[in-house]
């Protein structure tokens, strides 16, 4: 069945017909100039580092260093660290795109110079006998030439008026300066990850020491409940409870060593290594202890501008304000200037010694000087388009600082809570420890006085380890919340932003009004 399809009114078809040039000069308008994105300023941190303990103040340079690590004292640590720092392949490959963008700067720095060329051409050719040449002129029929041109001098220059080639140059600048920061960035984060995963790996060693000890008294207190239950003083339920604990002692045993072939594993990569490089690392027996850094009694809020991703972020936000003013001034007219000058000849004839004759006779000389206004009128949209996209990738970069910014206040008052958090808890761990070692004393002195068989004592002595091995556990977080903060703020990083630098203001190009009055008038 067919259905009715009612026609369209003719003023209806007409509006639809225009409505592609109206499209096209929609495109030419100016578009609604939203307020750019707003950069955010440094976060009020003041309470939350009071809270830590830590008081602020306005300054306190040469902390952190810029070789933080080597205040755990560990001389494998830093032997690991100076080994990462050489063969990661994630550093190579940032310090291979940093070179890519310093690349980058030194063609957006061409643009700035004369082109200047030397051209020597020789040409040999044959007109065809019915061709249009000889249509032209029947005496070119069947000819044979040669022909040469040699230009010493050639030269085009733009003259960059507006600053268009200057802002693509400071854009190009920015994405290096940008890719540095990012570099930096990458070399914090494997200088923290090769942190972590040394003194993880030496605290789960030190667990796994104790475990193999507990695993033993787990042991023992198996056999001697079995013994007491082979003997009639003791139920088959304290077997079967020793029995699980012994078990689950292995079982942890078993954890601890696989945890530590995958730290182990983490940094043979790190070091951009097989896993063979690292197997046995914790295993030497001259290792030396890491010890826990001195935090300073003041921390510097404006140390939070000291993060490499922070700087990453505000030099790719001025990349893109400088693309904008680009993107403003092809607008406007440009000018540019080709000279040339050279030597020119044309004979007819196959002999190339007949065309020298010619060519290098002052007779041959040709120049030319051009100058070239170029004004661009009507684009269809295309320069109000591209730039729409510049501002629109402008805001997503302020927006990313923003974001940035935001995280690093986080991270710092995470990182400062937590090493709140596990040092009050080693604290109250160690006096716990220390009411284990008297009750392990007593039960000693019972076991000695014969008030008390040999159990209670193993029995005792095996919770004290276990309380000990907590505590190595929350050692190992004070290690790694040290690092979250030395990350937290940068690891000695003093490249970065200061709170006073001024940031970019786009829309405060003195050519806006200009751009804003052409695409009034429909251009772009």
């Amino acid at each position: 069945m067919r259905l009715y399809q009612p026609r369209r009114p003719l003023a209806r078809r007409g509006a639809l017909a225009a409505a592609p040039l109206a499209l096209a000069l929609a495109g030419c308008m100016p578009t609604a100039q939203d307020q750019r994105a707003e950069f955010m300023e440094v976060p009020s941190m003041s309470r939350t580092i009071a809270a830590s303990g830590v008081k602020s103040v306005s300054s306190e340079k040469g902390w952190p260093g810029q070789q933080w690590w080597r205040a755990f004292r560990s001389a494998d640590l830093d032997r690991i660290m100076e080994k990462a720092l050489i063969d990661n392949q994630n550093l190579r490959k940032a310090a291979d795109t940093l070179k890519e963008a310093e690349a980058a700067v030194d063609i957006a720095s061409s643009r700035l110079t004369p082109y200047v060329e030397a051209d020597l051409t020789y040409k040999q050719y044959r007109y065809a006998e019915r061709g249009v040449a000889a249509g032209l002129n029947p005496r070119q029929g069947g000819l044979e030439k040669s022909a040469a041109f040699l230009n010493p001098i050639s030269a085009k220059w733009e003259l960059d008026f507006w600053g268009k080639n200057r802002a693509l140059l400071d854009a190009a600048i920015g994405d290096a300066l940008a890719q540095a920061g990012e570099l930096e960035q990458t070399r914090l984060l494997l200088t923290t990850s090769v942190a972590r995963a040394y003194l993880r790996g030496f605290v789960l060693a030190e667990q796994l020491k104790l475990a193999k000890e507990l695993t033993g008294l787990r042991r023992e207190l198996r056999q001697l409940a079995e013994t007491r239950y082979a003997t009639g003083i003791e139920a088959l339920d304290f077997v079967q409870i020793a029995r699980s604990n012994e078990e689950a002692a292995v079982r942890r045993e078993a954890a601890l060593t696989a945890a530590i072939s995958i730290q182990e594993n983490a940094l043979a990569r790190l070091m951009g290594e097989g896993p063979d490089v690292a197997r046995g690392l914790f295993e030497a027996r001259k290792k030396v202890a890491p010890v826990q850094p001195a935090l300073p009694q003041r921390l510097p809020i404006e140390l939070l501008a000291h993060r490499p991703d922070l700087m990453a972020a505000l030099r790719r936000a001025e990349a893109w304000a400088d693309r904008i003013h680009a993107a403003k001034a092809l607008f406007l007219p440009s000018i540019d200037l080709s000279v040339s000058a050279g030597l020119e000849a044309s004979v007819t004839s196959t002999q190339f010694a007949k065309l020298g004759g010619y060519l290098f006779n002052p007779g041959a000389m040709v120049y030319s000087v051009t100058p070239g206004l170029h004004l661009p009128i009507f684009q269809g949209g295309k320069l109000t388009g591209n730039l729409e996209v510049q501002r629109a990738d402008y805001d997503q970069a302020v927006d990313t600082y923003n974001e940035t910014l935001l995280t690093a206040a986080q991270q710092v008052a995470d990182a400062l809570v937590n090493l709140k958090r596990f040092k009050s808890e080693y604290e109250s761990q160690s006096r716990f420890i220390k009411a284990r070692r008297a009750e392990v004393e007593l039960a000693r002195i019972r076991l000695r006085d014969g008030l008390r068989d040999r159990r209670e004592y193993v029995q005792e002595y095996a919770d004290m380890l276990d309380a000990v091995f907590i505590q190595r556990g929350l050692e190992g977080d004070k290690f790694v919340s040290t690092v979250d903060l030395f990350q937290a703020l940068g690891g000695g990083y003093d490249a970065g932003p200061q709170a006073y630098e001024p940031r970019p203001a786009p829309e405060t190009d003195p050519i806006t009004p200009v751009v804003d009055a052409v695409q009034s008038l429909g251009g772009g």
